[in-house]
């Protein structure tokens, strides 16, 4: 799945390519949907919110996107036509065209009740207004659940949007805590959050998720995607398992020595 700092890169592109231009195209591939005309409307502009797109345009509309597992758009020349049955979205302009395909959820709402999709979000990592205001709610957000598993909570986008499974393995390795500790007991529980933040905004503006600061391939992650595998600093063999939390199961990984069982 599309971690927080992918969406806002991908915010970001379509931004780029569509505000402040009036859509020549504007297909949405959705059944309810499908008699939605939406050109000759300019785009206003484009908006991630931990994970989810809004793409705001005039008149009072926006569209909400979600990517979940496999979604993504590209975006290209304008006049491309794709084809395909996993093309879901397809927004143009005399200059650009962008297409998303997989995406796992397409709603046309009023911009007024964005609220509707996105209200229930625990503060953002990558919002622009990040301070210590947010920061402090997110603390506040995780410690109410104090029973509950850290790997669980990290994931809960009601709590603090924006990790995802890479993250969270990697979050919690560099900060010594085994995945099933629970909130009450991790320590410093701001500098957790405070160093989540640091990592999606140091990852936003580029592909992949680096955690280690080597960008060569297959050294960017401390233990994500490396089971049984030495662990970086301590030579461990790195462990797997899943970990169910509210997204379903999700597997996580983690070092036994760097992070001790609870």
């Amino acid at each position: 799945m599309p971690e927080g700092d992918v969406v806002w890169w991908t915010a970001r592109r379509l931004r780029e390519a569509l505000a402040g231009r009036r859509l020549t195209r504007a297909e949405l591939r959705v059944p309810r949907y499908a008699a939605v005309d939406l050109r000759g409307r300019e785009v206003l502009g484009v908006e991630s919110r931990g994970k989810h797109l809004l793409i705001r345009i005039e008149g009072g509309v926006t569209i909400h996107v979600h990517l979940l597992m496999e979604g993504e758009f590209r975006v290209g020349p304008a006049g491309a036509a794709p084809r395909g049955h996993r093309v879901r979205l397809v927004l143009g302009n005399t200059e650009r065209t962008a297409v998303g395909t997989s995406l796992g959820m397409v709603d046309v709402l009023k911009t007024a009740e964005e609220d509707r999709v996105v209200g229930h979000l625990g503060p953002d990592l990558l919002d622009p207004a990040w301070g210590p205001e947010l920061a402090a709610e997110a603390v506040a957000r995780l410690s109410a659940g104090p029973d509950r598993a850290v790997g669980e909570a990290v994931l809960d986008q009601r709590l603090l949007a924006g990790i995802g499974n890479v993250y969270k393995s990697e979050l919690l390795f560099l900060r010594g805590v085994h995945p099933r500790t629970p909130v009450r007991d991790v320590p410093d529980l701001p500098g957790l959050v405070d160093l989540a933040h640091r990592l999606l905004d140091a990852n936003k503006a580029r592909h992949g998720h680096v955690t280690t600061g080597d960008l060569r391939r297959g050294r960017t992650h401390w233990v994500y995607g490396r089971a049984g595998q030495p662990c970086r600093r301590c030579g461990t063999p790195v462990r797997r398992a899943d970990q169910s939390s509210d997204a379903g199961d999700r597997v996580t990984f983690w070092c036994p020595r760097c992070q001790p069982e609870p």
